[in-house]
């Protein structure tokens, strides 16, 4: 039902690695866009999603940075490390300028493999949907929301195969210091059933935009996602106090934290106190910073929480 869409950089490998338990038991399927060709993480992260029996898409023909990860290279990856792993779902892009007897040959090639089509751009579904007819190994479509419209969609509608659209909730901002202190996030986890489709995903508060890596951080940011009474999802955005240089990223974080756990423990708080969450709790009482890269593992993992826990309080 809940479809993530993780770019594969080592913090979001470290997440799905250290919580596939976790997302075997809330039927949570993860999304992979593999952005380095150094592959060990990834293997790491997929050997254990295995393990745990995690229905995963694995996308094969990467279009994330400036140097996207060769076909070849995931081809050479699949069929040497996770040719027995029968928990993986082969992703295809279909973007603007994508071939569709490419993709054909590769269904042919791995008629043994279920496919998940990631549809972000192409445009002639019609012609698409009558090439895939034929296929039995064809699962999923996912559609990147502004990149596949409603009339699009259409032409994959059929018995059997899930259906699934992934919106981007986050708004990034150029510099963390812009951003506001809550805005709305997304309420597709409400309505994705008005939309037509089996199941929903987001970017987590990454974002669709995928950069190499980031300037230095003038302001620190931990961005944490809650639900209204409505339960309609929004997103904090903890700022430190300071933002006028990239000096001491260790005590502006705990400035920012500090704003973040006043929050939390407000008797009425939005905040679900989520494994992560708590987490913060600990790093806020040893005062200690353990990296930007793992403070924003931290609020994707309270973001997954918040969502399995909505889900199973809505069954």
């Amino acid at each position: 039902m809940y479809y993530p869409f993780f770019r594969g950089k080592q913090f979001e490998l470290i997440l799905l690695r250290d919580n596939a338990g976790f997302l075997a038991k809330n039927t949570i399927h993860p999304i992979i866009e593999p952005v380095k060709n150094d592959f060990s993480a990834l293997k790491r992260s997929m050997k254990a999603l295995n393990e745990k029996n995690v229905d995963c898409t694995l996308v094969v023909n990467p279009q994330a940075g400036q140097k996207p990860v060769p076909i070849d290279s995931m081809r050479k990856l699949i069929d040497s490390d996770f040719n027995n792993y029968k928990n993986i779902s082969l992703g295809y892009m279909m973007h603007t300028k994508s071939n569709i007897n490419d993709l054909i040959a590769l269904v042919r090639q791995y008629k043994n493999s279920n496919f998940t089509i990631v549809h972000c751009g192409y445009s002639n579904g019609k012609q698409l949907a009558d090439a895939l007819g034929e296929f039995q190994n064809i699962k999923k479509h996912v559609f990147i929301e502004g990149s596949a419209g409603k009339l699009y969609q259409r032409h994959f509608k059929k018995n059997g195969i899930k259906r699934v659209l992934i919106r981007n909730g986050f708004k990034p901002q150029k510099k963390n210091s812009n951003y506001p202190p809550s805005e709305h996030f997304s309420d597709l986890h409400l309505t994705y059933s008005d939309e037509g489709v089996d199941g929903f995903g987001d970017y987590l508060m990454v974002g669709d935009d995928y950069s190499e890596s980031g300037g230095p951080a003038y302001a620190v940011a931990i961005h944490v996602t809650y639900l209204d009474p409505e339960n309609d999802m929004f997103i904090y955005h903890f700022i430190s106090d300071r933002t006028d240089s990239p000096t001491d990223p260790g005590g502006k974080f705990l400035e920012a934290l500090a704003k973040m756990i006043k929050e939390l423990k407000k008797p009425n708080s939005p905040i679900f106190k989520s494994k992560a969450c708590m987490e913060y709790m600990k790093l806020y009482n040893e005062k200690h910073y353990p990296g930007l890269g793992y403070v924003k593992k931290l609020s994707m993992q309270h973001h997954i929480e918040l969502i399995a826990h909505f889900l199973e309080q809505a069954d």
